[in-house]
């Protein structure tokens, strides 16, 4: 087929020990450990979730350094489990969630803090303090035939070497099961969708010249410079 121009390329993500798993779109969920909850002046109490997107563009794989962003003075790390979806639909069921996995993988929430404090206090939307160009560096991704179905395991972000965020990914509120089959009531889910789980409390700024490493047991790492 002809276009007007050239097509943008298929962003894709490295597979462990597989092919490269192309990317379809990005979903988020907030406040999603009751500990973040807190830090960020919520109450951490069972509401219903809510969900925010970043564009495929805006991962960031196999390049070690993250450009710092421009428009901010305030550039916060978020350290995520990230679900690679091979299968999706609508309405899928809380018992059939976890076959519609291919696999896991590290992910960085990065987010223009500044800017989302100002869109909060007038109720704007919060597209450009979540989906920024580079905002998404994200690990390999690991099987779930190699990894088993996650439900625990230690989940950290070290800055510089030392450690600024530590929890368990069994800690969540809503738990990977139930993100997916809320999601699919609002979109229908495909495959190569990602989805960021949440982040522990911790969060906070870094600037250029930072090491950022991340890590979710049984997974492949993620380290980030800000350059």
């Amino acid at each position: 087929m002809d276009y007007a121009f050239p097509p943008t390329p298929v962003v894709t993500l490295a597979v462990v020990s597989g092919k490269p798993f192309p990317v379809r779109r990005i979903y988020c969920i907030a406040r999603n450990y009751a500990d973040h909850a807190r830090e960020m002046g919520s109450d951490p109490e069972r509401e219903a979730p809510f969900f925010f997107t970043k564009p495929a563009s805006a991962i960031l794989h196999g390049n070690p350094v993250m450009p710092y962003p421009p428009a901010t003075q305030n550039l916060h790390h978020e350290v995520e489990l990230v679900v690679a979806l091979q299968s999706g639909g609508r309405d899928i069921p809380v018992d059939q969630a976890n076959d519609c996995i291919f696999g896991y993988a590290v992910g960085l929430d990065m987010t223009r803090r500044d800017l989302q404090a100002a869109a909060k206090a007038k109720g704007q939307p919060w597209d450009m303090a979540k989906g920024f160009d580079f905002s998404a560096p994200c690990s390999a991704i690991t099987s779930q035939a190699q990894s088993g179905v996650i439900m625990r395991g230690r989940i950290e972000l070290k800055v510089n070497g030392q450690l600024r965020q530590s929890g368990d990914v069994g800690d969540m509120i809503w738990k990977i099961p139930e993100i997916i089959n809320r999601l699919s009531q609002l979109v229908e889910l495909c495959p190569g969708d990602l989805i960021f789980t949440g982040t522990p409390a911790g969060v906070g700024s870094v600037v250029k010249g930072d090491k950022l490493e991340a890590t979710v047991q049984g997974l492949d790492p993620l380290t980030v410079m800000i350059g």
